[in-house]
């Protein structure tokens, strides 16, 4: 990349005038960007003056009228406005020179496109820059010398807000004309050497062309992109994301674009590359929040993992749904015009299969109620005299103890509630019974007796919610039930976990010289709070990261894409989940039989070849057949593999991490096991903001210019995907990357 900077060798004069040259129609955009703003501020100024009216009676109907246009412009001209404010970085970041055949009216036969991040057109209503997805844009992205196009020359400017500081340009046909200056030679390799943020960045200017591919590709049906690390699958997929917002709107802005990725830490990372293309309208969800109610970012042990996101599990919760609450009375005495009627808890039982059979549960209270009152009818009829059976069911559903009853027995039940059943051993006996063994019953109860003691879900827990709710239907709405002011403020500190010295069932941890006394209840309380309302479904989804979701995870993503087009972004050799055979048989059901096409991303663009070569020699010796792609980019130095002893551990790191931070300028993460992570907090702390300590699971999509990889043999042991976490692991780094293996 030519750079016009101070201090810097001096830039030949030719390549200065371009970067002048380029300047002067930057400036021309950015003026007429701050007159389209000002344009849309005047519109949404309109907009709020319209609808004020005190006019009444007949003329009602056009005062709201007039409130319905006065929305519509403000929302309109307000989200305009909005777009084009955070348009000012890199909003021009490329130029097309072609050569037509047919000149046009006036003769010519030369033509220059500037592609940008939107659209904007001068007063003449003549383009000043083309939106990146419009089809005049494509070239840019897919021409090649062997495929020109028409192009003679590519450009990508590099800018800091409204400022060119440099030109790159690949030609496009064997010979430049007498007239076209080409400057410099790789804007890909530059852009792929800049340091790494706590943010995902888009490649609108550098989008190579089998990556374009992907990203034009119909929106009909499921899209597939496969790839090794460090290919750009994820960051394509984006860039598709927004590329059919543009493409059609209508639809996809009303109908929605659900994007799910497997962690919190990966759904903050690439929160802003959409809006960074003039997309803010996309729903972003990891797997643990991907159910509105819950937020889990804790990990379950492997095996208790394992449990919940197989298939298996849904025989479990289909038993615990149609159990009655541990609370429910267990018989029916009350007296109906006169006569006793008294149901015991095996008549219950059998109302309740009936039910159930045909209603989900929290829909169902007055089939439950119809059902008490023909089997209280069918035990009174031969002697009840005269009275007609009508009458009969009249005053059953009319009896105020009737109704106490129902309110009890058939009570609402929330998903989670059902759940936490799953820790009383004596009721999770019978729903395993024939499905799971002894040892996995018991794995299962500890993670929910693990969940009363934390008071927080796991991620594998959203998706059983989710199928829980699918069976008991919402809880229909309820008053809330309202607390104190100082139990509202003892929660919320609970919830900080550390803000105050929590005494939690007996045991103590310190944090303040503030105590306060967590009952049981209060843990429970805080799982059960807030609503789990009904799944939203989606017009489009994209799933990151494909290889991890377990089976019960892709039945509660189908949910939200039956009727949906999909694009699905993964690797096999990356996988967390060990039953690849099951997980698959669950993602081709939420599928259907929409139509498939696949696009395989082969070429490394994040890891330096050293790094990489060092992680593909670590997964190709237990997966033969993983797709390994090429790494385009060298620095010169190998990872380094450091042994030390337990005790040696901190210190090792503490070194390694200072040695890092001399040579890099971005961040740095500590990726260590669970064995090491509490002693590691303390040493990644006393570094700046650059460092950070990270679990192998939540390193998924994400990247840094450095790492340190903490105990490999032992993240291997203790991950569900054995070799596969750790092979995540090691693709991490761009740059640097130190291995500390612990010796026993």
């Amino acid at each position: 990349m030519t750079t016009r900077t101070t201090g810097a060798p001096a830039v030949p004069p030719q390549v200065l005038a371009e970067i002048d040259h380029e300047q002067q129609h930057v400036d021309r955009v950015y003026a007429e960007l701050v007159k389209a703003g000002e344009r849309a501020a005047l519109v949404e100024a309109e907009g709020l003056a319209r609808g004020r009216t005190d006019r009444t009676g007949e003329a009602r109907e056009e005062e709201i009228t007039g409130l319905f246009e006065r929305d519509v412009l403000v929302f309109a001209a307000g989200k305009r406005r909005r777009t084009l404010e955070t348009q000012y970085e890199g909003l021009v970041f490329g130029r097309l020179d072609l050569e037509h055949d047919v000149p046009d009216p006036e003769g010519n036969t030369r033509e220059i496109r500037y592609v940008g991040r939107l659209g904007v057109r001068d007063d003449d209503y003549e383009p000043l820059v083309i939106d990146w997805r419009a089809p005049a844009a494509s070239p840019f992205y897919r021409a090649t010398p062997a495929d020109p196009q028409g192009v003679l020359r590519r450009r990508v400017l590099r800018c800091r807000g409204a400022q060119v500081l440099g030109v790159e340009d690949d030609l496009m046909v064997p010979e430049a004309p007498e007239d076209l200056v080409v400057v410099g030679d790789g804007a890909l390799m530059a852009a792929l050497t800049r340091t790494r943020g706590e943010r995902m960045r888009d490649i609108v200017a550098t989008i190579q062309q089998h990556q374009d591919q992907a990203i034009r590709a119909t929106a009909r049906g499921v899209t597939e992109i496969t790839g090794g690390p460090g290919t750009g699958k994820t960051v394509v997929a984006l860039h598709r994301a927004a590329y059919l917002l543009y493409s059609d709107r209508r639809r996809y802005e009303s109908g929605g674009i659900l994007v799910v990725g497997p962690s919190a830490a990966y759904t903050a990372y690439i929160e802003r590359v959409l809006p960074s293309l003039g997309e803010d309208t996309v729903t972003l969800r990891s797997l643990g929040d991907l159910v509105e109610g819950i937020t889990a970012t804790r990990l379950d042990s492997p095996e208790a993992a394992r449990l919940k996101g197989s298939l298996r599990i849904r025989r479990v919760l289909s038993r615990a749904a149609r159990d009655v609450a541990p609370d429910a009375p267990t018989r029916l005495r009350t007296m109906i015009a006169g006569h006793p009627v008294h149901l015991d808890q095996a008549a219950l039982q059998r109302i309740r299969g009936q039910v159930l059979r045909h209603h989900q549960h929290n829909l169902a209270t007055e089939a439950a109620t119809d059902a008490l009152a023909e089997a209280a009818w069918h035990q009174v009829r031969s002697h009840v005299g005269t009275m007609e059976k009508p009458d009969f069911l009249d005053r059953f559903r009319g009896d105020r103890e009737v109704e106490a009853f129902v309110a009890e027995w058939w009570r609402p039940i929330d998903p989670r509630e059902v759940l936490l059943w799953l820790s009383d051993r004596e009721r999770l006996g019978r729903y395993v019974r024939g499905i799971l063994s002894a040892e996995e019953a018991e794995a299962l109860a500890a993670s929910y007796d693990l969940a009363l003691e934390v008071g927080t879900w796991s991620v594998a827990d959203a998706a059983l919610v989710d199928d829980l709710s699918a069976r008991l239907g919402v809880v229909p709405d309820a008053p809330r039930e309202e607390r104190g002011f100082y139990e509202i403020d003892e929660l919320e500190n609970v919830s900080q976990f550390g803000v105050a010295e929590v005494e939690v069932a007996g045991s103590r941890t310190q944090s303040s010289d503030v105590q306060y006394r967590v009952t049981p209840q209060d843990m429970r309380d805080r799982l059960l709070d807030g609503r789990i309302d009904r799944w939203g479904e989606y017009a489009h989804v994209l799933v990151d990261e494909a290889q991890d979701l377990s089976p019960m995870q892709w039945r509660a993503v189908g949910r939200r894409g039956r009727y949906a087009s999909w694009t699905v972004v993964g690797d096999a050799a990356q996988s967390s989940w060990p039953d690849a055979d099951e997980a698959r048989q669950a993602r081709e059901e939420a599928f259907g039989s929409k139509e498939r096409r696949g696009f395989r991303m082969t070429t490394n663009y994040r890891n330096a070849r050293e790094i990489f070569d060092y992680a593909a020699d670590v997964i190709r010796r237990e997966v033969p057949d993983a797709d390994i792609p090429d790494a385009v980019r060298e620095t010169g130095v190998d990872p380094r593999i450091v042994q030390t002893g337990p005790a040696e551990v901190v210190r090792t790191v503490s070194s390694a991490v200072t040695e890092l931070l001399d040579e890099v300028d971005g961040l740095i993460a500590v990726v260590a096991p669970e064995r090491w992570r509490a002693s590691l907090a303390a040493v990644t702390e006393a570094f700046d903001e650059r460092v950070l300590l990270i679990d192998p699971m939540s390193t998924k999509g994400l990247e840094y210019d450095a790492t340190v990889i903490v105990d490999p043999a032992e993240i291997t042991a203790e991950s569900p995907g054995g070799i596969r976490v750790t092979y995540v692991a090691l693709t991490r780094a761009a740059h640097r990357m130190t291995v500390v293996e612990v010796t026993s």
